[in-house]
């Protein structure tokens, strides 16, 4: 089975990266062949500091590296050290419809929030499709919030296939039973997130101990003091979820082995619960940061793994699209050729 999936290097990482994201990341590459992409052509679709996408670009490595990917196992790089993906993006938007991009929730959302609107926040979904499917992938593990881009892809790729012929498989999403999208600490009714969310209500994947206490000692709850959860319980929802990501214990257990057991002693322990899941990332993180040379020395081993292995379906696109194939580079020339050539 192929894998893929990719994560972008905005913004400070969190727990819901953690849970929606990494986790599921180490969990599939032990199922098949596993891709994972800092995707840093998705990063430019907003302002952006040069220095800092730099910056975030190994920072995100360093963390996909220390969550458990493995380099033997997996092949991790970064999306444009392969310019086969750009490739791919223009190619399918000969099958893609302006109407399918203006649906997309996040553009509409986003697009809302800004004056200058460039045009890769509209067209970034096709740079998305291509992420996918030029590896032929048949899972995506992916967080709830990208269903519906997933979905684009998936009917971008049958609409290549019918029109042009067989090549893609339309991939399936792996979303986690339990965190798939862990809200805002203290507005629990939005996904947790460090560019839409409150800094009180995000713990990050880098915060100290004492500052993760902070945060889930002062996580919005309810009036009441039922551990469970319910429509009307969103904030302790919220934390049981987190606690579930954090012990590996499911929500149905942590309701009964806190019942009656109050508010003050369950954010506690869920506190100490995310302390001790991050610590050793924490401490892996510090050292593969330690050795920038070592980091992208294992970045550019990935980048030529994921080079050869999207290789064939770009040039198969072009051929399938009916581009004239570069023959030259295919065989050498004839000494005819090459004799009248000096004749010119």
């Amino acid at each position: 089975m192929r894998i893929f999936s990719g994560i972008q290097p905005t913004g400070a990482k969190h727990l819901g990266n953690y849970a929606g994201g990494f986790r599921q990341y180490v969990e599939s590459q032990e199922r098949g062949d596993a891709f994972f992409c800092v995707v840093d052509l998705h990063s430019i679709t907003v302002d952006y500091d040069p220095a800092g996408l730099r910056e975030r670009t190994l920072s995100l490595a360093a963390m996909l590296f220390a969550a458990g990917l493995d380099p033997e196992r997996s092949t991790v790089f970064v999306q444009s050290h392969v310019p086969a993906h750009a490739e791919a993006a223009w190619l399918l938007s000969a099958v893609t419809s302006y109407g399918q991009l203006g649906r997309m929730t996040q553009f509409k959302d986003k697009a809302a929030q800004r004056d200058f609107v460039p045009a890769g926040l509209f067209t970034y979904p096709l740079l998305m499709a291509g992420d996918i499917l030029l590896y032929r992938t048949d899972a995506v593990p992916i967080g709830d919030d990208q269903r519906q881009h997933l979905e684009l892809a998936r009917d971008v790729a049958a609409r290549f296939n019918a029109r042009f012929g067989e090549l893609f498989r339309v991939p399936e999403g792996i979303y986690p039973a339990v965190g798939a999208r862990l809200m805002d600490l203290q507005e629990p009714t939005r996904k947790m997130s460090t560019t839409g969310g409150t800094p009180q209500g995000t713990v990050l994947l880098l915060d100290p101990p004492e500052t993760i206490r902070r945060k889930i000692r002062s996580a919005v709850t309810d009036s009441g003091s039922e551990i469970r959860r319910g429509a009307d319980k969103a904030g302790i929802a919220n934390l049981i979820d987190i606690m579930s990501v954090a012990t590996g214990e499911a929500p149905e257990w942590i309701e009964r082995r806190y019942d009656g057991g109050g508010y003050g002693r369950f954010k506690r322990d869920v506190a100490e619960a995310v302390i001790a899941l991050l610590e050793p990332f924490q401490a892996q993180y510090a050292e593969f940061r330690s050795d920038p040379g070592e980091l992208q020395r294992l970045l550019a081993v990935g980048g030529e793994k994921a080079r050869t292995a999207s290789a064939p379906t770009r040039a198969r696109m072009y051929e399938l699209m009916g581009f004239v194939a570069p023959i030259g580079a295919l065989k050498e020339p004839s000494k005819r050729n090459v004799q009248s050539i000096r004749n010119c």
